[in-house]
């Protein structure tokens, strides 16, 4: 019997050791949890056992228990390596549509050559579906899908409307707009400029110009009315210029010291062969108070055609509204203020085809992937996976677990929601080893074994004087 306890003991210690070096291999395993050998006595009692002289059979290991307590974070460079602050475990599944799913907390995840999101193995990382500005759709683990980020995204649209805010100069020079040159700073008082897009995605820069126009005398005019101060607004795209429709009107004054209304325009050597081509602008005012004037007849300003402009098999017919707002429905008005030109609002509603340029996770959980034409789309939101005994989960190898009877069903849910922990982006969760610890556990199961061990050879000398007996 003797033999037999030691014996039990020296597995035991050997368990022991087993797990304890297994621990101190993987203390730099990402998302490593580390175990616990735990053992119970062998005790074996029948009705007609001696209770109190029985010693006992030994030792055996009753459970190797992981341990699933926090690990600390490393902070990486990586927006796709994701950790777990709090309890939660990420769903990756082998295949796209594989429903055998599996479950970890090492978040250290890639794009593979099809822009899936996977881990190192090649698992894919399921994600619950959401809409274009992140709600999620469905909290289900059938309904989790595979995360992919396409390269590209939007089909390219044609600019049509330019909104634009200023403040203009109330001091600025006023200037003879019949003598304005795009390529002569000097006979323009201010300008600005946005990128815009033709119908097939190709860029453009459509540049704005402010000349200040010159008046017979500010204040009242001869009928009693107000006099505004009138700006002449000129545009260009890609340095040719492009006329304004309608008939906007200044007051000018002639030779005979009487006024006469005149409509914005210039005269341009476009290819400076000494023939010139009329071009036309539109007109805007402001009150005495420095606040825009909302303009009379068609607004806002659109453009002619961009046909002599952009080319390349593009949209001919496409134009320009220039719109610099309306009081009744918005705040951000031009202004005409005693301070320097400054734009305080500048937008177009074009868009080219997309390039993938950025992608981040934030802490729910979101995927957002960024693109090269300004837009950001949900790709869906990280699914989180908990189990009402962790300690049930069954090793799958990799850092993975998976779902046993003693874990229970995984319950779904999203990220800092309820008793689902936040995901950290460009970070990773370490292993849980306390390396500390562990060398110490260590040499108290080589004590142990050691000692097993001398009690299975002082068992072995007793039996051999038992068999020296003559």
């Amino acid at each position: 019997m003797s033999f037999n306890i030691a014996l039990s003991g020296i597995n035991a210690a050997q368990k022991d050791l087993d797990t304890t070096s297994n621990n101190i291999a993987n203390v730099n395993t990402v998302g490593f949890k580390e175990s616990r050998a735990e053992f119970a006595d062998v005790y074996s009692n029948s009705l007609f056992t001696h209770v109190k002289t029985n010693a006992g059979s030994g030792v055996r290991t009753s459970n190797v228990a992981q341990q699933f307590h926090q690990g600390a974070m490393d902070y990486t460079n990586n927006a796709l390596d994701l950790a777990i602050n709090g309890s939660g475990f990420f769903v990756t599944s082998a295949d796209q549509g594989d429903q055998d799913f599996s479950y970890t907390r090492a978040g250290a995840f890639r794009l593979d050559n099809d822009s899936y999101i996977v881990n190192a193995h090649g698992d894919y990382l399921r994600a619950l579906p959401t809409d274009d500005d992140g709600k999620v759709q469905s909290v289900s683990l059938n309904t989790t899908k595979p995360v992919q980020l396409p390269q590209t995204t939007g089909e390219p649209t044609a600019t049509s409307t330019i909104d634009m805010q200023m403040n203009l100069p109330a001091n600025g020079q006023a200037l003879d707009p019949r003598a304005f040159n795009p390529d002569d700073p000097d006979t323009y008082t201010s300008s600005t400029s946005v990128t815009i897009y033709d119908s097939l995605g190709e860029s453009h820069i459509q540049t704005t110009y402010f000349v200040k126009l010159p008046y017979p005398e500010p204040g009242i005019d001869a009928d009693g009315e107000r006099v505004n101060n009138q700006w002449a607004v000129f545009t260009t795209v890609d340095g040719k210029p492009v006329s304004v429709d309608g008939n906007y009107q200044y007051e000018v004054e002639d030779t005979a010291t009487s006024t006469k209304s005149m409509r914005a325009r210039f005269d341009y050597d476009q290819n400076g062969d000494g023939n010139t081509t009329t071009h036309y602008g539109a007109v805007i005012e402001f009150d005495d108070t420095g606040l825009f004037v909302l303009p009379e007849g068609d607004y806002p300003f659109k453009t002619e055609a961009l046909s002599n402009v952009i080319n390349g098999g593009t949209n001919s017919g496409q134009t320009l509204s220039l719109d610099f707002g309306h009081p009744d429905r918005s705040d951000r008005l031009p202004t005409m203020f005693a301070s320097p030109f400054e734009v305080t609002g500048l937008e177009q509603d074009g868009l080219t085809v997309g390039r993938l340029t950025n992608v981040e996770v934030n802490e729910d959980g979101i995927i957002w992937a960024s693109y090269s034409n300004g837009m950001s789309q949900s790709m869906g939101k990280v699914a989180m996976a908990r189990f009402d005994n962790d300690q049930g989960l069954g090793q799958a190898g990799s850092t993975a677990w998976k779902a046993t009877s003693a874990s229970g069903s995984a319950v779904i849910g999203e990220a800092n929601i309820g008793s689902f922990g936040s995901i950290n982006s460009a970070a990773l969760e370490q292993s849980n080893v306390d390396l500390t610890n562990e060398l110490v556990d260590l040499i108290s199961a080589q004590r142990n074994f050691q000692a097993n061990s001398r009690a299975l050879d002082v068992s072995n000398q007793l039996s051999q004087n038992i068999l020296q007996i003559r």
